[in-house]
């Protein structure tokens, strides 16, 4: 799937691969298949046309396409998201201020109408076979499936800041397009590197015009980027972070090393990600090295991997960005490529020797 091109040359954009599968049936107009009870895998060893590991957004959007392509599908779901400590989920049309959990709740209720199952736990290995992919779910059962979507999503390695992680995605925060509305106005502190720390203050002065550098150390910044800082109005502190005070769902002041004591409303961090699951470096994915997306999946627009019949999508692939909005949409383009591989390895079979769903 990942040489498909279209005019000039060019890889084909995510407009045209959603016009592509709607005109073929994919996205839309799709009969539902026979809708499975939510339970544990029990008995021989199943075999899906699809897994898909990771709940969220992502994979669950992945399902629902899925399931409305009359596939059979199965969703392993540690229930472990990135976003589970924040209030709500935010710019997301018709969801915005919805819980994780119940956003969650709510996909897997719609999913209940199609051939999905759930494996409410981990996938602890995969391999590649000659008929797609073995997948070992956690108390060694094994599943087969054609193809295989990994929507398992990147963590943030936090800096070792007592109370930073009681306040995380709350008082403290790693996104303004998710939290900065609520914080609007009023009192930010930031953590970022010397060679950051423009391009970080450039995206928060959107937010708020209160900005304090904290450079947890010295601060190691150019003459120019000084100054830009002054001009700015941002205040430099460089004494090291020791603690984060507050109580648990609202920031009250920063402690320095010295006893100073920097009372602010919020405190943005920038982190440094890695994979949430081993998954990925298991199939033989390639991460991306440095920048930015360091860490993450390379993949193609579409979620394709260099491993065939691979997906990832979600925050773990490099392909969108780290948004509910963007992993629901990364999850059904992914699906309906993934779908459309299969309907053509179908349609290639001898008339006699179709498979049925699932097999």
């Amino acid at each position: 799937m990942t040489g498909e091109k279209t005019g000039e040359g060019g890889a084909m954009t995510r407009r045209q691969v959603l016009a592509t599968a709607a005109s073929a049936g994919v996205l839309v107009g799709a009969v539902p298949a026979i809708a499975t009870e939510e339970g544990p895998i029990v008995g021989p060893s199943p075999r899906y046309d699809v897994v898909v590991v990771g709940g969220g957004p992502a994979g669950l959007s992945a399902a629902l396409v899925l399931g409305r392509a009359c596939l059979k599908v199965l969703i392993c779901d540690s229930g472990n998201g990135r976003n589970a400590p924040a209030a709500g989920v935010h710019g997301f049309l018709t969801r915005d201020g919805t819980p994780p959990a119940e956003l969650r709740r709510i996909g897997r209720e719609q999913l209940k109408s199609y051939d999905v199952r759930f494996h409410d736990g981990r996938a602890t290995n995969a391999a590649k076979t000659s008929a797609g992919f073995e997948v070992t779910l956690d108390g060694a059962k094994v599943v087969a499936c054609r193809k295989l979507i990994l929507a398992t999503g990147m963590a943030d390695v936090l800096p070792e800041i007592p109370g930073l992680r009681e306040l995380w995605g709350n008082g403290a925060i790693h996104c303004p397009y998710c939290h900065g509305w609520e914080y609007r106005g009023r009192s930010w502190a930031y953590l970022a590197p010397p060679n950051a720390a423009v391009e970080v203050a450039t995206l928060l002065l959107g937010w708020t015009n209160q900005l304090t550098l904290l450079t947890n150390g010295p601060a190691g910044l150019s003459p120019e980027d000084q100054a830009w800082l002054e001009e700015h109005a941002i205040e430099v502190v460089e004494g090291r972070v020791e603690r984060l005070e507050g109580d648990g769902r609202q920031l009250r002041a920063i402690r320095l090393e010295g006893g100073r004591r920097l009372e602010r409303d919020v405190l943005f961090v920038q982190t440094r990600l890695r994979q949430s699951s081993d998954l990925p470096e298991r199939l033989g994915c390639e991460l991306v090295a440095d920048g930015p997306k360091a860490g993450m999946v390379r993949t193609d627009p579409f979620g394709a991997t260099s491993v065939e019949g691979l997906y990832v999508v979600g925050d773990a692939s490099e392909a969108g960005v780290p948004s509910v909005a963007s992993a629901v949409a990364e999850g059904s383009v992914a699906a309906a490529f993934a779908s459309k591989a299969i309907f053509a390895e179908n349609a290639r079979r001898p008339a006699g020797d179709k498979p049925a769903h699932g097999e």
